[in-house]
């Protein structure tokens, strides 16, 4: 493993990014309205497997394919970018029922913990994140190979990009449940957790990189 005077510098600079308003902490945000709370949570779920994913690929060094191969990191991105504005407008068409908000059903748990993972694993900005920031602290000399300290320093940042999700969720949820419980007030919300997502899908879609 890395030494201590690499892992303190990693751990600040993890939390940093962590508490930084992003894709993650919007898209969680959005189901949270759309489905409440426990919705949030199985959201949140589905990125930090999506994560994982990410990270493994990382330390398999996969991520060499995105940096090296223009077209297959485009195609992914554009994928991602649909993925995420088809999830926008079927929240928008569909029917919020807000006194289902604090329990979602447990066929559309799993469908929200799916979508969410496919929503981080068709996010190649994901992989190129961990490739640039994990390799600056991880130690060539240490006894560990690279491959396990890219999975263990992945997974301490993963995890820390989840608690910040988990603190967003009951941040909405709480104002969601001082919202007064109206037709005006279930569409708006719709409109908003949907059209957020699709904001975050053609965001990715014209990033240019």
């Amino acid at each position: 493993m890395p030494s201590i005077e690499q892992l303190i510098p990693f751990f600040i600079a993890a939390v940093i990014f962590a508490l930084i308003p992003g894709p993650a902490i919007l898209y969680t945000a959005a189901q949270t309205m759309s489905k409440g709370k426990r919705g949030g949570a199985y959201a949140a779920f589905g990125i930090h497997i999506g994560g994982l994913v990410h990270i493994i690929a990382a330390a398999a060094g996969l991520s060499a394919i995105f940096i090296h191969a223009p077209l297959a990191y485009m195609t992914l991105k554009i994928c991602g970018a649909l993925y995420l504005v088809w999830l926008g407008i079927g929240i928008i068409r569909g029917k919020l029922d807000v006194g289902e908000l604090p329990h979602v059903k447990s066929s559309m748990s799993k469908k929200v913990f799916f979508d969410s993972m496919m929503v981080e694993v068709l996010n190649p900005k994901v992989i190129i994140f961990y490739i640039a920031f994990l390799p600056q602290f991880v130690d060539p000399t240490a006894p560990y190979p690279l491959w396990l300290q890219f999975i263990i320093l992945g997974t301490i940042d993963n995890i820390l990009f989840s608690l910040v999700d988990i603190a967003v969720i009951f941040l909405t949820a709480k104002v969601i449940n001082g919202l007064k419980r109206s037709q005006k007030t279930q569409k708006v919300m719709r409109w908003v957790s949907g059209s957020t997502l699709m904001g975050l899908g053609v965001n990715l879609a014209i990033s240019e990189k």
